[in-house]
């Protein structure tokens, strides 16, 4: 499957919508694939105080659920389709899954996707020597 794909896929789980004063859901979608060829999509869920969680984080809890944990590529879409680069928490969630996720094809902005190890360069696994 191509980017793209999985690009409409996420747009089409977005639409921001507001559940009370303090959450918001569903402003950000994401959906993957795994090296297996599945795909799974996430929703974000955002709160006033900063436990929400990340669409990226929301995609990636199905897929663990489903007993895979290795992505072939992740796209994450705004409300108007467009799309964003994950955050440094879902960047470093994506690394410790698999080392194998480091070839992971993240789309950065529209049209834009290069490997997880492009938007990580200094990983700190890798100078730690952890082996995963």
């Amino acid at each position: 499957m191509n980017t793209a794909t999985l690009k409409q896929m996420a747009r089409s789980i977005t639409g921001e919508k507001q559940l009370n004063d303090f959450i918001t859901v569903a402003g950000v979608g994401a959906a993957l694939e795994t090296e297996a060829g599945n795909i799974y999509t996430g929703i974000s869920i955002d709160t006033a105080c900063s436990m929400g969680f990340c669409a990226e984080h929301s995609a990636i809890a199905e897929m663990l659920k489903h007993g895979e944990y290795k992505i072939k590529a992740i796209v994450a879409v705004n409300s108007n389709g467009e799309a964003v680069p994950p955050c440094g928490r879902c960047r470093e969630l994506i690394s410790q899954l698999s080392r194998s996720n480091l070839q992971t094809l993240v789309e950065v902005r529209d049209g834009l996707q290069v490997p997880l190890s492009e938007i990580l360069p200094y990983d700190w696994k890798e100078t730690a020597g952890y082996i995963w």
